[in-house]
């Protein structure tokens, strides 16, 4: 499996997670990147030498540290990479944009009873001392103790409003509209060309501050499966990666998600969470010409997570 350099990669949120692993394998096969990401000052300095991996294996890459959500700032990325292309085209275009409002909908019902403080009350010891030893088992790895460590904590003085909603499924969901249509009127797309969006198993279930993102992860299936209809003339293809919980910057945002890698941990049959890794060899096996006849797919990357029912 490989690429030619004249086949491109344009990666919203390429600085980390499945932005980051999917420039990196595509970059291994040959491909060209263009990475654009928002990242602060402070944080280059663990980003640039990501990227100097990429281009010391080989690959050229162009990155752009604007806002890709801003119309203005996605016109000018695609003005400079218009030229970079010469007669290349882009192949790929994967939305991973990682920019949501993680709040509960209301404040939560506290639970007056806890297993942990029954079980101190049986064995005759302090709640505090056993709860600390059991949060500290499980911030181990421990998944097993899952039913015994503290409950998430959530802010009990924020919660999600109507301008949340608005600007998570904008920056999550509908902005790669803009990004598909400006590629394509401005004739950079490749004539076979694939595009991605990267959605969770919280598009059917509810974790508890998910829900602005759950709203935005729907919008972009939606809004996908239109793309792949009202583009496919063009030798567009588009199709939506379901992941299973991976351990990512942004998952680490999400409030209790330790104890969503946990429950995964105990159901998934491999034994294991996903990694950004396994997502971006998908990815490239979707962009090859042998897959080119799947097209407005929601495909789960998740080793039987998903349909497991069983806890180890």
């Amino acid at each position: 499996m490989h690429f030619s350099p004249d086949q491109w990669a344009v990666i919203l949120g390429g600085s980390s997670g499945f932005g980051l692993a999917t420039a990196k394998r595509l970059g291994e096969l040959g491909m060209s990147l263009c990475i654009v990401h928002r990242d602060r000052r402070a944080a280059m300095s663990k980003i640039e030498p990501e990227f100097e991996k990429i281009r010391a294996g080989g690959a050229k890459l162009v990155t752009k540290n604007v806002d890709a959500l801003a119309a203005d700032k996605r016109d000018a990325v695609l003005d400079e990479l218009a030229p970079e292309l010469g007669d290349g085209r882009v192949r790929v275009l994967l939305h991973s944009v990682a920019f949501g409002n993680l709040k509960l909908l209301v404040a939560e019902a506290k639970a007056k009873r806890t297993v942990a403080g029954e079980l101190a009350a049986k064995l005759g010891v302090d709640v505090e001392k056993l709860q600390n030893a059991v949060d500290e088992v499980f911030a181990a790895g421990h998944p097993q103790a899952l039913g015994l460590a503290s409950a998430p904590d959530y802010s009990d003085k924020h919660f999600l409003d109507d301008e949340d909603f608005t600007r998570t499924i904008h920056a999550m969901g509908t902005s790669l509209l803009g990004w598909v249509q400006q590629l394509h009127g401005r004739g950079l797309f490749a004539a076979d060309a694939r595009v991605f969006g990267l959605t969770s198993e919280g598009n059917e279930v509810a974790w508890k501050g998910y829900a602005a993102v759950a709203a935005a992860k729907v919008s972009l299936e939606s809004l996908s499966r239109s793309i792949a209809v009202e583009f496919a003339p063009y030798g567009i293809r588009c199709n939506v990666i379901q992941a299973g919980i991976t351990h990512t910057p942004a998952q680490d945002a999400i409030p209790g998600s330790s104890h969503m890698r946990a429950q995964a941990l105990s159901r998934n049959p491999m034994g294991r969470l996903t990694t950004p890794e396994d997502v971006a060899r998908v990815i490239a096996l979707l962009a090859t010409d042998d897959a080119g006849w799947i097209n407005g797919e929601v495909i789960r990357v998740d080793g039987g997570e998903h349909i497991s029912g069983a806890s180890s």
